[in-house]
C-alpha cells in the first residue's frame, strides 16, 4: 500500500531563539541540562540538553525577560543574569564555565516533579514517572486514566469517541492489536513507563493508520554518565491476589550506551457478565464467570555506539512470553415467548490453555551529515506466535427434572504465527527558512492462522472437516512521504504528503471447500495533512490542522474461522473487511500555555466495527463489518494548574457527539445518533517530610460501543500515598482504585430481531502496595530516543483466546 500524508503539524509561532555554549575545565559539557525561566514569576518555559560540543539551541521564544539555569551532576549549579530577548532576535549567550561542585557525588540528592499532564501545542502528555496513583499499575490501566481515552468494557482504546488509535512504544508502532495488544499492555508496568503522549494530529512522518490519532508510550531511560537502575515489587488484591517486579538497568559510556529492563506478571483476574437476550421468539438468559490465570515476562534491552561526531548505530530487542489458563462457567436458561415458559437449560465450560510470544528486533544507523541535515536507517523484523487448545462441554437438561437432554463437546487447537518485516530511512535538511522531511518505507507481513477443530464423543477426538482450516494472509506495504515546515512572523506551518501503495491475499485452504477462499486486494492512496499556528499575542495561540487517514483491518479480523464461546455463541472474522478511512478538521485555542480548547470533526468511511448478528433461531455470533459511515464532532477543553505551591490539580473535559449510519440488509439496520462527555480530574497534595498524596477520578456519560451497542454511565475514584525512605534512594506506595466500584458496565444491543441487555464486572476495585529501591548514578545519561519501522504493523496483531 503506497500512502502519501500532507501534514501541518503544530508549531509554535514564536520567532526569537538563544543559544550558547557549556564548558568546565575539562572542556566541553555534554548533556548538561539548560532551563529557560520567565524573569517576571521564575515559570518555567523551556528546557533542553548540550550536545555533544556543549552546544545548545533553544527555539520558537517570545520576546521578553529570562534567564537560564544550567546544571550538570559533579558541578555547581549556573544561574545567569536577566536579560532580554526581542522580536525576532537570535541571541548568543555568554560561555558557561562551571565550577566542580564541593560536596561528593554520594551526598547528592537531586529531586524533580513533573507536572502530571502537560498540554503541548501538539499533544498531551500525561507524565506517568512518580505519579502515585499509578503505581501498580499496567499499561491498559494507565491508559484508562489518560486525559481523553476511554478504555471500554471490552478493552477497545477510544480516543475523543473515536475508535482506530495506533498504539506506539518509544515512537514506534507496538506491532500489535486486538487481543494481543491488550495482553502485551498489561505486560508493562508503571515503574517501567515515563510519559504517555496523546497525539491527535500526526504529521506525515507517521504511517497513515489511526484514524484517532496515536497515542506514544514512552519508557524510562535514564540520563547520565556512569551505571544505574532499580528493582520494584508490587502486590494487588482485588477479588484474587496479583503480584509483580522487575529490573531496569543503564550504563552510559563515552562511546556507548547500553540498556535493559524486565517485568514479571502473575495473577488471577475474574469477569463476570449476565445477558438478557431475545431473538426472535426466543429468550435467553445467560451467566457467566470466567476466571483467568495469567503468567508473563516482558523484556528489553539495547546499545547505541557512538562512531565519532557524526555516526550512531543502534540495536534493540523488545519482546514479551506469556502463558494463561481460562476457565469459564456459563448457565443458560432458554424460553419460547410470548408464553415466557422455560423450556431448557444450557450449562457450557469453556477450558483454554494458551501461551503467546513476541519479539522484535531493530538495527538503526544515523548520519549527521551537517547541522540541522541527519539521515537515519531503519531495519526492523518481528514475530509473534500464539497457540491455543480448548475443551468446551455444551449440556442441556430438562428444567423440571434436571434430566440431561442432550451433550455436544467440542476440541480445538488454534496456532497462529506471523512475520513481519520492515525497513525505513528518513531524511530531515534545512531548507530556505525552513525544514524539509523526506522518507521511504516497505513493510512485508506474513500471518499463518490454523484451526483444528474436534467432536469429543466418549472422549475421543474425531475431526470436523467442515470447520477445520487453514487461512494465511500477506500484505506488502510500500510508502513515501514528505514534509515542509516553516515560521514566518506569527505564522509556523507545516505541509506535507504520504503516498501508500497496498498488495494483500488472503488464501483459506478449507478442508471442504467454501466460498471466499481467497480475497486478494491491490490499491493506492494518497494522505494529504495540513496545519498552520497563529501566536495572537504572547498569552494566545491558534492551531488548525487537516488530516487524512485510514485504519486496516487486523489480520485475525480477515480469519473466517469460526471461534465457538458455547453451544449458542461463536465470533468469526471477516475476508471482505474493507479499510476505513477518515477525513478530520481540527481548531485549537491555548490560552497562557495552559488552558487549551479543541474543536474537531471527524468523518470515516466504511467504519471497521464489531457487531452482534444471528445465525438461526436461536444462535447469535460477533463479527466485524464496514458500517457506511461516521460523524463524530468532538470538543476536549484542558487545564492544569496549582492553587497553592504544594497542591496542583489537572482537569480535563472532552464531549463528542457520535453519528453511526448503515444498512447491513433488509430489516437490519444501524442509524444511530449519541452525545456523550468524559470528565478527568487528579489533585495532587505535596506535604512535608517526603509524604505525597493523589486523589483521582473520572466520569464517563452514556455512549455507544462498536456500531450500536449503547453503555449506561461510569464513574471512578482513585486515591493513593507514596512515602520517600531509604534516603531518598527508595519509595513505598499505596493505592486504592475505583473505591466504590462503580466500574460495572451496563449496555443495551439492537439489530433486526436481536434485542440484547447486557451487564458486566472486572476487578476494577484494587488495592496496591509496590516498593521501589534505586541504585548507581542518578544522572545516567540516556541511550537515544528513537523509533523503528515495525511498529504500525505489529499493532495490528489480534488473537482471541
Amino acid at each position: 500500500m503506497l500512502a502519501v500524508s500532507l501534514s501541518l503539524c503544530t508549531l509554535t509561532a514564536q520567532s526569537s531563539s538563544i543559544q550558547g555554549a557549556i564548558s568546565s575545565s575539562e572542556g566541553a559539557v555534554s548533556f548538561a541540562t539548560v532551563v529557560l525561566y520567565s524573569s517576571a514569576d521564575s515559570t518555567l518555559i523551556k528546557a533542553d540538553y548540550t550536545n555533544e560540543q556543549g552546544l545548545y539551541k533553544l527555539d520558537f521564544l517570545s520576546p521578553g525577560d529570562y534567564y537560564v539555569e544550567v546544571s550538570f551532576v559533579g558541578y555547581e549549579s549556573y544561574i545567569s543574569p536577566v536579560f532580554t530577548l526581542k522580536t525576532d532576535e537570535n541571541k548568543e549567550l555568554d560561555t558557561v564555565t562551571l565550577s566542580t561542585a564541593s560536596t561528593s557525588l554520594e551526598e547528592v540528592v537531586v529531586e524533580t516533579t513533573k507536572p502530571l499532564v502537560q498540554v503541548l501545542p501538539d499533544r498531551t502528555v500525561f507524565n506517568v514517572e512518580g505519579n502515585v496513583n499509578s503505581t501498580g499499575n499496567d499499561g491498559l490501566e494507565l491508559l484508562r486514566k489518560s486525559p481523553g481515552v476511554v478504555v471500554d468494557n471490552n478493552e477497545n482504546i477510544i480516543l475523543q469517541g473515536k475508535n482506530g488509535v495506533m498504539i506506539y512504544i518509544d515512537g514506534k508502532p507496538s506491532n500489535l492489536g486486538g487481543d494481543d495488544l491488550v495482553a502485551y499492555l498489561k505486560t508493562l508496568q508503571s515503574s517501567d513507563i515515563e510519559a504517555i503522549e496523546i497525539i491527535t494530529s500526526p504529521s506525515s512522518k507517521y504511517d497513515a493508520e489511526g484514524n484517532a490519532g496515536i497515542i506514544n508510550i514512552k519508557l524510562i531511560r535514564d540520563k547520565s554518565l556512569g551505571t544505574n537502575g532499580s528493582v520494584n515489587l508490587g502486590l494487588q488484591q482485588g477479588v484474587t491476589p496479583k503480584i509483580n517486579g522487575g529490573i531496569r538497568l543503564n550504563t552510559r559510556r563515552k562511546n556507548v550506551a547500553l540498556f535493559g529492563s524486565y517485568n514479571y506478571n502473575d495473577g488471577k483476574y475474574r469477569n463476570t457478565m449476565e445477558l438478557n437476550r431475545i431473538q426472535g421468539t426466543d429468550k435467553l438468559i445467560q451467566e457467566s464467570v470466567m476466571d483467568t490465570r495469567n503468567t508473563s515476562h516482558n523484556y528489553r534491552a539495547g546499545a547505541d555506539f557512538y562512531l565519532g561526531k557524526k555516526h550512531t548505530v543502534g540495536v534493540i530487542a523488545s519482546g514479551y512470553f506469556s502463558d494463561s489458563e481460562l476457565n469459564s462457567n456459563i448457565f443458560t436458561e432458554l424460553y419460547t415467548l410470548p408464553t415466557a415458559i422455560k423450556v431448557e437449560n444450557l450449562r457450557a465450560k469453556n477450558e483454554v490453555l494458551s501461551s503467546n510470544s513476541s519479539h522484535n528486533f531493530n538495527l538503526n544507523y544515523v548520519y549527521k551529515i551537517k547541522e540541522q541535515t541527519q539521515l537515519s536507517v531503519d531495519l526492523d523484523y518481528g514475530t509473534f506466535e500464539s497457540e491455543a487448545e480448548s475443551f468446551q462441554p455444551n449440556i442441556y437438561s430438562d428444567p423440571i427434572t434436571n434430566q440431561v437432554t442432550q451433550r455436544f463437546d467440542y476440541s480445538n487447537f488454534t496456532p497462529t504465527d506471523i512475520d513481519i518485516y520492515t525497513a525505513k530511512a528518513d531524511l530531515e535538511a534545512p531548507l530556505s527558512d525552513g525544514k524539509l522531511g523526506l522518507g521511504v518505507k516497505y513493510a512485508s507481513v506474513i500471518t499463518d492462522n490454523a484451526i483444528d477443530f474436534y467432536n469429543v464423543i466418549d472422549d475421543e477426538k474425531i475431526l470436523d472437516v467442515n470447520r477445520t482450516n487453514d487461512f494465511q494472509y500477506t500484505e506488502n506495504v510500500f510508502a513515501a512521504y514528505s514534509n515542509y515546515s516553516a515560521q514566518k512572523d506569527k505564522l509556523g506551518y507545516q505541509i506535507g504528503l504520504r503516498l501508500e501503495h497496498t498488495y494483500s491475499l488472503g488464501d483459506l485452504d478449507a478442508m471442504v471447500a467454501v466460498a471466499d477462499e481467497q480475497v486478494e486486494r491491490s490499491y493506492t492512496n494518497l494522505f494529504p495533512n495540513l496545519g498552520l499556528t497563529y501566536q495572537l499575542n504572547e498569552k494566545n495561540m491558534l492551531r488548525l490542522n487537516y488530516s487524512r487517514r485510514l485504519d486496516r483491518p487486523n489480520y485475525q479480523n480477515l480469519n473466517p474461522f469460526e471461534f465457538r464461546l458455547d453451544e449458542l455463541t461463536f465470533q468469526k472474522g471477516n475476508p471482505f473487511l474493507n479499510p476505513q478511512y477518515s477525513n478530520s478538521i481540527e481548531l485549537t485555542h491555548q490560552f497562557n500555555y495552559r488552558l487549551n480548547t479543541s474543536l474537531s470533526f471527524t468523518r470515516t468511511t466504511d467504519l471497521m466495527t464489531e457487531i452482534t448478528d444471528t445465525a438461526g433461531t436461536r444462535q447469535a455470533f460477533i463479527t466485524n463489518i464496514n458500517l457506511a459511515s461516521q460523524d463524530v464532532i468532538s470538543l476536549n477543553v484542558s487545564y492544569p494548574f496549582a492553587p497553592t505551591k504544594w497542591w496542583n490539580v489537572f482537569a480535563n473535559v472532552s464531549a463528542f457527539r457520535i453519528s453511526n449510519s448503515s444498512i447491513i440488509e433488509e430489516g437490519k439496520e444501524i442509524d444511530i445518533t449519541v452525545t456523550a462527555a468524559n470528565v478527568f480530574m487528579q489533585h495532587s497534595f505535596n506535604l512535608p517530610k517526603g509524604v505525597n498524596l493523589e486523589l483521582s477520578g473520572f466520569y464517563a456519560s452514556p455512549s455507544v460501543w462498536g456500531g450500536n451497542f449503547k453503555t449506561n454511565s461510569i464513574w471512578s475514584m482513585d486515591f493513593g500515598a507514596k512515602k520517600s525512605i531509604l534516603d531518598g534512594k527508595g519509595n513505598l506506595k499505596l493505592s486504592v482504585s475505583d473505591i466504590f466500584f462503580t466500574q460495572p458496565w451496563v449496555g443495551k444491543n439492537s439489530l433486526g430481531e436481536l434485542q440484547i441487555d447486557a451487564m458486566g464486572t472486572w476487578e476494577s476495585r484494587r488495592v496496591r502496595l509496590n516498593f521501589t529501591y534505586n541504585f548507581g548514578s542518578k544522572d545516567v545519561k540516556s541511550a537515544r530516543k528513537r523509533s523503528t519501522g515495525l511498529e504500525d504493523e505489529a499493532s495490528r496483531i489480534s488473537t482471541g483466546n
